[in-house]
């Protein structure tokens, strides 16, 4: 009987519980299956540090070898060094992780020769279909003469070619705390930041993917308690939290308050459009505040509203030829770096500016973080599209209010606005609201939950 694999493979890669959802031998077919739809003659790996990870990523790499394919295997690394292995060495590549998730997760991030996205559209429905077929039949014949399994050590490599995109040398001396939260943070933060003005202090840098002190999830208020405690307690100058597999990044200022995202999106922004002569386009998602498009014209570029989700940010940026690209959920995407997405060259370019000048983050971040936002709140519902019907009927014939259908439904007014969008995975529906102050986001915010919960 053939896999059903529709549970494990979202809509831009794989993740699923091991071994209940899939195991080594159904990795051994993904690895099959991504030569197969990527017409690879050869491919990088790397995993992060769940107890899982190895194991399946030599089976991917056994799959991929046994048609003839040789593998480069980094090993142990974060999701955006594997974007780095596949741009310098212009490979397609597979990373082993399930990011955030608890540890019974795992995955596989999928990408093309120069970190070009592999999501629904692009290659993964017919991994999907491959894979559910051998599970059934058998694998697929080998080649004549397997491909090899080779190892190679891109970790100084990935931190000199970040290191090489913004200069730290003159900076002045940070202190600088960084929960890695057990994650992949806690394999290339020391190499990065070697040799920098930094102080660091290391909190969770021990690779541990059962992740014994909080959820490596700094989007998640209270996973960060620990980094705003101890960065007031060492009187530091800010605090980074990475995520489990390090791609995104979390900042909190010197009183240990969470910076916005659309904050940071805004000023790593301004830095880049500067950094090309005051011109380009910059990519953010229409969750992002409204700060963020200000900030890019004010700054002399040009902001185009995308999509929520990494494929759909990386094809925008792809098809405008944009240098920069943020979104709500800490994804910073880079021209420089393969149109992907990289937290460590974002915290690089968070401590630059903030070593550029002698005050502190608080103040340096007050002039992008401008407006009043609710957050990304979730609700479960029965009815997504009934619910977001009534949404619609509540404020389609409101004077001064427009209406787009874009991702889910985003309803604007001259003082505030508001998107409800539909989880693709789970019976959610999530809402985010921004306002001009406090007591009208609460407002809007507050009567459109009813609606979704009435």
């Amino acid at each position: 009987m053939a896999a059903d694999l529709s549970t494990i493979v979202k809509a831009y890669d794989v993740r699923g519980v091991v071994p209940d959802q899939w195991d080594e031998t159904l990795a051994e077919l993904f690895g099959a299956a991504f030569v197969r739809v990527t017409g690879a003659d050869a491919l990088v790996t790397g995993h992060d540090m769940r107890p899982s990870s190895p194991g399946l990523s030599r089976a991917f790499a056994r799959g991929a070898a046994a048609l003839g394919v040789n593998v480069t295997e980094i090993g142990l690394c974060s999701t955006d060094q594997l974007y780095y292995a596949s741009g310098a060495l212009n490979l397609p590549g597979a990373m082993f992780t399930a990011s955030h998730n608890p540890a019974q997760y795992n995955g596989i991030k999928m990408c093309r020769a120069g970190a070009a996205p592999v999501g629904q559209d692009t290659g993964l429905a017919e991994i999907r279909e491959l894979v559910e077929g051998w599970s059934e039949s058998g694998a697929p014949a080998s080649a004549a003469t397997p491909g090899t399994i080779t190892q190679r050590d891109t970790l100084e490599d990935y931190a000199a070619h970040l290191r090489g995109l913004v200069d730290l040398t003159s900076i002045r001396p940070l202190k600088v705390v960084v929960d890695a939260g057990n994650g992949m943070g806690g394999h290339t933060v020391p190499t990065v930041f070697a040799g920098l003005p930094l102080d660091l202090v290391p909190m969770y840098f021990e690779l541990d993917g059962t992740f014994p002190n909080h959820e490596a999830n700094p989007l998640d208020p209270a996973n960060i308690v620990d980094l705003q405690k101890r960065v007031r307690e060492e009187s530091a100058d800010l605090g980074i939290a990475f995520d489990g597999d390090a791609d995104r990044c979390f900042v909190v200022d010197e009183q240990g308050n969470p910076v916005s995202p659309s904050a940071i999106t805004a000023l790593v922004a301004s830095r880049e459009l500067a950094r090309h002569g005051g011109k380009g386009t910059v990519i953010h998602n229409l969750i992002t505040s409204w700060s963020v498009p200000e900030v890019v014209k004010e700054n002399g570029g040009t902001p185009v509203r995308t999509r929520v989700g990494h494929s759909f940010i990386k094809a925008e940026m792809a098809r405008t030829g944009a240098i920069f690209g943020g979104e709500h959920s800490a994804h910073y995407y880079f021209a420089d770096f393969w149109n992907a997405d990289t937290g460590m060259l974002a915290a690089l370019h968070v401590l630059a500016a903030l070593g550029g000048q002698d005050g502190p983050l608080s103040g340096l971040v007050a002039q992008y973080d401008r407006y009043a936002g609710s957050g990304e709140i979730n609700s479960t519902v029965d009815d997504q599209t009934g619910r977001l019907a009534a949404i619609r009927s509540a404020y389609e014939s409101r004077e001064g209010v427009t209406l787009d259908q874009l991702d889910g439904l985003t309803v604007t007014s001259a003082d505030w606005w508001f998107n409800v969008r539909p989880s693709n995975t789970e019976p959610l529906l999530r809402l985010n609201a921004e306002a001009r102050d406090e007591a009208t986001m609460a407002k809007v915010r507050d009567e459109v939950l009813a609606i979704i919960r009435g």
